[in-house]
């Protein structure tokens, strides 16, 4: 059974999953997205797409981030780590065992604070931006395409923008985007490229 993600229960306890560069400054700022030329490490906005947390990895990176955005105001109680690996509320595809969740949680207090490890992002676009799924992918093939290099740092965010905006990645998607052949993108991709296409669709 699908259930919708409860992100009310995070909002009234206040619980901070969102983030944007802090140190990073946007190589172009408009009032619909900042694009920064050279990637940023420092977003991280949770929850933002309808994705969801599919694997034990992931959920641990989740918790690792709300440690690390919140140690500023305290230390989230564990019943709120709780409540996202709780399969019914919205937030997981699996089910997880108490002792397994305990153990993540444990390590998440003891070894977290640190910025955890990041995806490299060049455009992020304002919350409340108005903008379709669509009026989003011409923007990154303006952006990400203005190089004429086609590497795979490029197909790389093209993956992460089309996953951002809830859809399905495919080569010819990217290829549009990156305004070149779909051959072209089959030549410069790798195992891990196609390992995270496969992991970002299935997360939709």
């Amino acid at each position: 059974m699908s259930h919708d993600r409860n992100i009310k229960w995070l909002n009234d306890r206040r619980v901070n999953y969102r983030r944007d560069p802090i140190s990073d400054k946007p190589t172009i700022e408009t009032s619909l997205y900042s694009y920064y030329e050279d990637g940023t490490y420092e977003c991280y906005h949770l929850f933002r797409s309808k994705a969801k947390i599919t694997t034990y990895r992931s959920l641990k990176w989740h918790f690792y981030v709300l440690y690390f955005l919140n140690q500023d105001s305290g230390l989230l109680p564990s019943n709120v780590y709780e409540f996202i690996a709780d399969k019914e509320n919205g937030f997981v595809t699996f089910f997880i065992s108490d002792k397994k969740l305990q153990d993540m949680i444990d390590d998440v207090f003891e070894n977290g604070g640190e910025p955890p490890v990041n995806k490299k992002r060049k455009i992020i676009f304002k919350d409340y931006s108005g903008l379709t799924s669509n009026e989003k992918m011409s923007i990154v093939g303006k952006l990400v395409g203005r190089s004429s290099r086609v590497d795979g740092e490029s197909i790389y965010q093209c993956m992460l923008d089309l996953n951002d905006t809830g859809k399905t990645i495919t080569w010819s998607k990217i290829a549009s985007l990156l305004n070149c052949s779909t051959r072209t993108i089959q030549r410069n991709l790798n195992d891990c490229l196609r390992k995270e296409k496969a992991i970002l669709n299935e997360e939709i």
